[in-house]
């Protein structure tokens, strides 16, 4: 009875809401006919972003759902204790570059900037040296530094700029010593397109996009790998590696190619992208660039299963999952790389699964990262000459480990740890004393207000009985008793693991009373590469079926109730989300998938959608385009159905998930729901994925889903007192 009088109470200011909501989309029926079932696809118009009918729906839907999140009290207060947070830190440190002569490359925040700008210094004590502020390059204009790439005397620094959140810009190059930029600018380059550096520190590797425009679908196919020379016009750039260049290697269109050099080795690569983890590489003799043609040969096969590769100049060191569902380690001779000769060098843990992100070659030795259900990392270290594993023990306990080297041929390491509630510490270690010293980058910084935070991790049976990890994050003393707000949030794809995570606008949810939930969900990588494959393709339906069981696993134990739970997710994440939501509409209260996958077998015919295709499946084999059609969310909804209250976002100038595809999902949804919650649909047009928004933007992005979730979960300092509208 308590639940149903929530329920009243909850639905009496939405209900006004929804009267006052923009007009319907203008809807053109479209029918596909896949493998023998027919689908109709009412809002396929809404697919040309061109079209001046979508293109006013678009902005009428998104100048409501701004007004309407505008109107939610609380909201402003949630900006400015984000706002706090950030001033305690007189400097964030991101992406720390380390060349050879000691000199520190690296992103830096300041309370006071927008975006991160570039600095340099000599020494972890040398002088600070700021290199490009992306703010103040050109008037009137705000650029994002998506990635950048030291040379390796630290005589040079090349970086990719974007502007708008399109991940897509150009490419510029900065002689570190007088601060002066080069003429060329090096276009159409991709978020990680700064350029891979040769031996000679005066050129480097690249790969373009074919065009700027992140609606275009040609862009990302037939892609080649360039060499850059410094000072010179990018027109003489030579491709050395791609389909055009070396037919004979079969890459095919949607396989973007990179070459770059590896130091240690001495030796060329060649590697194939998709979203596929599997590595499909090849190598060649560095002296082969001064040839007309480069003798790349085989160094790995997908089939084999290979994630990640290091090299120390003796040995090349690879992470393979290879029969082994937690991933081992093994090595072969840098001279003569041949897997099938290779050697197991750490062998598989019965209840451990390799990070394969973070394994590094030093002077002494191999060091790795195992996690223990993805919420529990260790480190391992095998020193020359062994093959024996020793566990590291850290200064204390982690969640998640980082580590980063100058290369091989140093001694130097260094490890960062962090947890849900302990912020991002970074040592440096000394393997001959076995000493872990605090070398911070960024400033320190306390959060009293989260000293009371209690963090669970539990083990939640499945649809099919499988044990799920579920972390859960809430203040001490919190209620047993159903009442609790919960945030669910998730992902579960490309074998990437979730967390632990510092992340404080995210804490501000159990500070309102609410419990924080993360459900490690098959797709992820965190119980390894099997894991992985239990959420992928025709395996799908275990990503939100399990995300379905933590979420009942919580209301039988009275950690909460139905129409008290919230949930999000970005991306891939929208599957997740999306699928939850049509599948049990009655168990949850919201639903905000970002800039979401939600119409799933249309995703290849958008700019990002061939490339995914490992991940995903294809339309064109009966078993994955099955897969496609039941992950597909925009599919799943049903006219009458009671949806929960949604905030579907979309980035205007997003190159990885299309704007049309949340928009299609937010317009069918908006036709179906019976429930009379607000639907809101929020397309940013000064904004892409997400990746390189301004801080304050970000701020308020989050500031939205909290205080939407607290709104609709019942949050009492989150209730209009009037609608938007007014």
């Amino acid at each position: 009875m308590k639940s149903a009088v929530l329920l009243l109470a909850l639905c009496a200011p939405v209900a006004a809401l929804a009267q006052a909501g923009p007009p319907a989309a203008p809807s053109v029926t479209a029918t596909d006919t896949y493998f023998g079932a027919t689908v109709t696809d009412p809002y396929r118009n809404l697919e040309n972003l061109a079209d001046p009918a979508v293109a006013a729906w678009m902005k009428t839907q998104s100048e409501y759902a701004r007004r309407t999140l505008d109107a939610i009290p609380g909201r402003q207060q949630l900006i400015k204790q984000m706002l706090d947070f950030d001033a305690r830190k007189s400097a964030q440190v991101t992406k720390p570059h380390i060349a050879h002569n000691d000199r520190y490359f690296y992103l830096k925040t300041r309370p006071q900037d927008q975006q991160p700008k570039l600095y340099c210094r000599d020494g972890y004590k040398g002088t600070e040296v700021l290199l490009f502020d992306p703010e103040n390059f050109e008037q009137g204009k705000v650029y994002t530094i998506n990635s950048f790439s030291p040379s390796f005397d630290g005589s040079k620094v090349a970086f990719a700029l974007s502007e708008k959140g399109a991940e897509v810009g150009q490419g510029l190059i900065m002689d570190v010593k007088t601060r002066k930029i080069y003429p060329e600018r090096l276009r159409p380059l991709s978020m990680g397109g700064a350029g891979e550096w040769l031996p000679d520190n005066a050129s480097f590797t690249y790969t373009p996009l074919n065009s700027a425009d992140v609606k275009d679908n040609n862009a990302r196919l037939n892609t080649q790998s360039f060499v850059h020379r410094v000072g010179t016009p990018q027109s003489q750039d030579r491709a050395v590696f791609s389909a055009q260049t070396y037919p004979a290697l079969g890459i095919k269109p949607e396989e973007y190619p990179y070459a770059f050099y590896e130091q240690d080795s001495k030796m060329l690569f060649g590697l194939l992208y998709t979203v596929d983890r599997y590595l499909k590489a090849y190598y060649a003799p560095a002296t082969d660039l001064s040839k007309p043609k480069i003798n790349w040969q085989p160094l790995f096969r997908s089939e084999q299963e290979v994630t990640n590769v290091a090299g120390d100049g003796e040995y090349l060191y690879f992470v393979t999952s290879k029969n082994t569902p937690r991933q081992k380690i093994m090595r072969m001779p840098a001279a003569k790389p041949e897997v099938a000769t290779a050697e197991v060098l750490v062998p598989e843990s019965t209840d451990e699964a390799i990070n394969d992100d973070h394994f590094k070659v030093t002077k002494d030795g191999l060091y790795f990262v195992r996690t223990r259900n993805g919420v529990e990392a260790k480190l391992y270290f095998v020193a020359k000459g062994s093959k024996t594993a020793q566990l590291i023990k850290l200064p204390r306990p982690a969640g998640s480990i980082e580590l980063h080297t100058k290369n091989a041929q140093s001694p130097d390491l260094w490890v960062t740890t962090v947890g849900w509630t302990a912020d991002r510490t970074r040592y440096h270690y000394a393997a001959a004393t076995g000493q872990f010293r605090p070398e911070p980058l960024s400033s320190e910084a306390q959060y009293p207000e989260f000293k009371d935070l209690v963090v669970e991790e539990l083990m939640v049976p499945s649809h099919d009985g499988v044990q799920v990890p579920l972390s859960l994050i809430y203040k001490k003393g919190t209620p047993r008793n159903g009442s609790a707000p919960t945030l669910m949030v998730g992902y579960g794809a490309y074998s990437k693991s979730t967390g632990p995570f510092f992340y404080p606008p995210y804490l501000l949810w159990a500070q309102q009373g609410g419990v924080l939930a993360v459900p490690h969900v098959r797709g992820g990588g965190e119980l390894g590469e099997e894991w992985h494959k239990a959420g992928q393709k025709t395996t799908k339906p275990n990503t939100w079926k399990d995300l379905i069981a933590s979420a009942e696993y919580m209301v039988k134990n009275q950690y909460t109730a139905p129409g008290k739970i919230a949930m999000n997710g970005g991306s891939a994440g929208g599957i997740l989300i999306g699928r939850a939501m049509t599948e049990r509409p009655d168990l949850f209260a919201v639903a905000m998938p970002e800039v979401g996958c939600l119409n799933a077998v249309r995703m290849e015919n958008s700019p990002n959608g061939p490339v995914n295709v490992p991940e995903f499946g294809t339309v064109q084999k009966e078993d994955e385009c099955k897969a496609l059609l039941e992950m597909d969310a925009y599919l799943h909804l049903k006219k009458g159905v009671k949806y929960p209250a949604t905030l579907v976002t979309a980035g205007f100038n997003d190159p990885r998930v299309i704007a049309w595809q949340p928009a299609k999902f937010a317009a069918r949804l908006q036709a179906s729901n019976a429930s009379g919650k607000p639907i809101l649909f929020f397309t940013d047009y000064e904004a892409g994925h997400g990746i390189g928004d301004s801080k304050q933007k970000q701020f308020e992005t989050m500031a939205d889903l909290l205080s939407f979730g607290l709104w609709q979960t019942g949050v009492a300092a989150f209730q209009p007192a009037a609608t938007a509208s007014k």
